[in-house]
Parts: C-alpha cells; sequence; structure tokens
C-alpha cells in the first residue's frame, strides 16, 4: 500500500477503506509517513468530503492511535461530558457535582484552555493545592468512594489527532465538519466512557458561528459514537453572548459556587440542568429528562450539589473551605468598571471578542507554553436585550495592569451592538439530537 495511492483516491473523489485509513493514522502517528503527504491527504477530504463509513473509521483509528482509558472499574453506566466551547463556559464545574450528587459516576477527564480562557482543569486549579493528576487506580478509588473525580487528560490520549489538528491548524484544513467531528470524538471514545452528552454551542462566540453548522456537527458527533457502540445525545446551546456573567478561571469558579447555591445566572443554570437531566437518563438513574431536571433541582436545593463540590475539592488535595468563602481565591491588583459611552438595547455582543478581552487579561493561553493568570478576567454586567443608558456598566475588570485593562476595555465597548430596538429573544437550547434523529426546539 502506498501514500500516494490514497491520496490519488481522496482527490478524486474515492471512497477509502479501513485499511487504507488505519495505513495512513498508523503511519503518520509513527512518523512513517511525511506532513508533506499527510497536509495533501487532509487538503483532498477538506474538498471532497468523507462520508459516514470513512468519518466513522477514522474517528475509530485516531482513538487506538494511544491510550485508552479502562473504565471498567468503576461501578455503573459512565457519562461524560463535552463542550465544544465557548466564552464563560464553566458548565463543568456546576454539572459534575450535581450529577454526582444525584447518584451517577462522574469519571471525567478534562483539558487544559488554549485560546479564550482556561479549561476546567485551569480552573480547578484556582482551588489551592487542587490536584489535577492522577494514577488510573486514584481515579477509580475516588469516583467508586465519593461519586466523582476530574483529572487531566493522559498526555497520549489519541496522539494521531493531536499531530493532525497541527497540522491542520497550519494548512488551512481545520473547516471539515468530518474532521472536526473526528477530532473531538476519538478523544471522547478513547476517554472509556459508556455514554456521551455533547454541549454544541453556535454564535459569534463558538467555534460553529451559525445554528446549521453546530446541528451539522452534531449530527455527525452523535453517528460516530452510536456507530461506535456509545450511547448518544447532543443539545445546540446559544453561543451568541457569555454564558453567565463571569468570563476567567476564579472569577467562573466562584459563579460556579453561586450557581451550585441558588443563586447563580438563570442561563448557566438552566443548561447546566439539563446537561445534567441528560445524563441521568443515560445512566440510567432517571427515567426521563423530566425527572432528571427535578431530582437535580432537589439536588440544588438541599445543599447536596454544594457539598459535593466540597468532597471533590477536599478528595484531590484542594482547600474546600474556598467554596464556603470565595473571598479565599486569588484576586487581580485592579478591578475596575467598563462604561457605556452610547445608549440603547444591546442588540448583539461579539462574543469572541469578550473572548479576546479575557485573553489580553492574561485569562487564556495564546500558545500551550503560556501561562495564565488565574485572577484576572471580567464580569459581563449587560447582554442582549438588556437596555443600556451612557455611563451605565457594560463590565467589571479585573486586570493586572492599567495598561491591559485599557487594552480590554476598548474590545469590550467594541464588542456592544446597541439598537434603538429591543432584539427578540433568542433560544437558549436550540434543539437536540440523539438516536431518534434531530428535534429544533
Amino acid at each position: 500500500m502506498r501514500m500516494y495511492d490514497i491520496i490519488q483516491k481522496k482527490r478524486d473523489g474515492g471512497e477509502l477503506t479501513k485499511e487504507e485509513i488505519s495505513f495512513f493514522v498508523k503511519g503518520y502517528t509513527n512518523g512513517e509517513i511525511p506532513d508533506y503527504q499527510a497536509s495533501a491527504l487532509m487538503m483532498a477530504i477538506y474538498f471532497n468530503k468523507m462520508n459516514y463509513n470513512e468519518t466513522l473509521e477514522l474517528t475509530m483509528e485516531m482513538a487506538k492511535s494511544g491510550d485508552n482509558m479502562d473504565l471498567s472499574g468503576i461501578e455503573g453506566v459512565k457519562v461524560d461530558k463535552h463542550s465544544t466551547g465557548g466564552v464563560g463556559d464553566k458548565t463543568t464545574l456546576v454539572v459534575a457535582p450535581l450529577v454526582a450528587a444525584a447518584g451517577a459516576p462522574v469519571a471525567k477527564m478534562s483539558g487544559r484552555g488554549l485560546g479564550h480562557t482556561g479549561g476546567t482543569i485551569d480552573k480547578l486549579e484556582a482551588f489551592d493545592g487542587f490536584n489535577v493528576g492522577m494514577s488510573m487506580e486514584k481515579f477509580t478509588s475516588s469516583v467508586n468512594g465519593i461519586g466523582i473525580a476530574i483529572s487531566a487528560q493522559t498526555g497520549n490520549l489519541a496522539p494521531a489527532d493531536k499531530k493532525l489538528y497541527a497540522l491542520r491548524d497550519v494548512t488551512a484544513t481545520v473547516e471539515n465538519i468530518s474532521l472536526i467531528a473526528g477530532s473531538i470524538m476519538s478523544k471522547k471514545l478513547a476517554s472509556g466512557a459508556d455514554a456521551i452528552v455533547l454541549d454544541v454551542k453556535s454564535g459569534s462566540g463558538a467555534f460553529m458561528k451559525d445554528d446549521k453548522g453546530a446541528f451539522e456537527l452534531a449530527q455527525e458527533m452523535v453517528s460516530i459514537g452510536l456507530g461506535a457502540g456509545r450511547d448518544m445525545v447532543a443539545l445546540i446551546t446559544d453561543m451568541d453572548q457569555p454564558l453567565g456573567k463571569a468570563v476567567g478561571n476564579s472569577l467562573e469558579v466562584i459563579e460556579a459556587i453561586d450557581t451550585l447555591n441558588g443563586n447563580g445566572p438563570k442561563d448557566l443554570e438552566d443548561i447546566c440542568l439539563h446537561l445534567g437531566a441528560h445524563m441521568l437518563l443515560l445512566s440510567k438513574k432517571v427515567g426521563t429528562i423530566d425527572e432528571g431536571l427535578q431530582r437535580l433541582r432537589g439536588v440544588m436545593e438541599s445543599g447536596e450539589g454544594i457539598e459535593k463540590l466540597k468532597e471533590l475539592v477536599k478528595n484531590q488535595g484542594g482547600d474546600p473551605s474556598y467554596v464556603d468563602d470565595t473571598s479565599k481565591f486569588k484576586k487581580a491588583d485592579i478591578v475596575k468598571e467598563v462604561l457605556s459611552e452610547q445608549e440603547g438595547y444591546v442588540y448583539s455582543i461579539k462574543t469572541d471578542e469578550i473572548g479576546r478581552a479575557s485573553l489580553v487579561l492574561g485569562a487564556g493561553r495564546e500558545n500551550k507554553e503560556s501561562e495564565i493568570d488565574l485572577s484576572v478576567g471580567l464580569i459581563v454586567e449587560k447582554k442582549r436585550g438588556d437596555y443600556v443608558r451612557k455611563g451605565d456598566v457594560l463590565a467589571v475588570v479585573h486586570s493586572s495592569s492599567a495598561e491591559k485593562f485599557e487594552e480590554a476595555s476598548r474590545i469590550i465597548r467594541a464588542a456592544y451592538s446597541l439598537s434603538e430596538v429591543r432584539p427578540a429573544d433568542e433560544k437558549l437550547i436550540k434543539g437536540i439530537v440523539d438516536k431518534d434523529g434531530t428535534r429544533h426546539i
């Protein structure tokens, strides 16, 4: 078998066989196939696309290219939750304790952030002493003992995807639904969960900028998961404005704590409850979504959810007193308001620009080697549909320097579009994709 023939076949619109895909993935991962041939194949796939069988085989081969987590030692149905990413997306910090307190095992491998803000692992490190690196034995015993563990992903999880994504990133071949879906799902399959709940974001702050693309991605990922023998559901959710109000690591942890205490922003609470209800349904802990929602609301109101977060933090070496006293989290040197210079209804927010403002402040990573500042970020005070007068506070910025504050404040003001007319309300959850098909809401 020759790589030249595989490239030529895909260039001419042919369907790659399982054997050809396996040959490519193994050869490229091992360094036997050079970058220039791999990039040629990626470009051929970008233009001629892949069908379902090709996409599934590529995903499975990437998942098998490195470590595969064995969760068989964990009792019950293991359900993973994955978000395609957005601005202010701290759902795991709320959903995981709630679902664990409701009786479903939460065995979650999470990543660090690259770009807008930190990932779940970065945020958890805001707790003094929190250990994100766990042996498989400790991980398994933690889930069996207290119902929850959140650990950093192994360095050898789907290495083929890591190599291919880096290549696609510099060869303009990222924006292909099959390749995006395969990239995400290869890591999810390798993580070992029995079932997967996906939160697919749609909007200016998401990877998929419109509903059409988000639904297509959700459908592709659900199909891959079902084909790999997993139970699957995807929720398509709004990311045309930040989720909740807080953007930045410690600030998002504090907002998650507020939400678990029943005092968080309604949009964040609603999405967390629905994601969690689907996790409970797939884990066989409830029979319907309504039953799941009711169970999670009860867990939140009783305080069991916030207590489970304390258990998680303590079990992984962190200081659980931060949960009761959020003033212990590191504070930024400068906390200053960004005031509106215009008047009108907030018609739209360029959410990716809000994310860029947080990056300027140091809450995210420009590259993998970047150090993030856990204390900085911003609190969004005006959201879509709110009326704004001149001098009203658009956001409160937490910054390490006056220069960074000034740059971030310029970006934030420019991200807001005001109008004399109030915009129509957008649906928070736009649709659901599962084994029964696609339902728009």
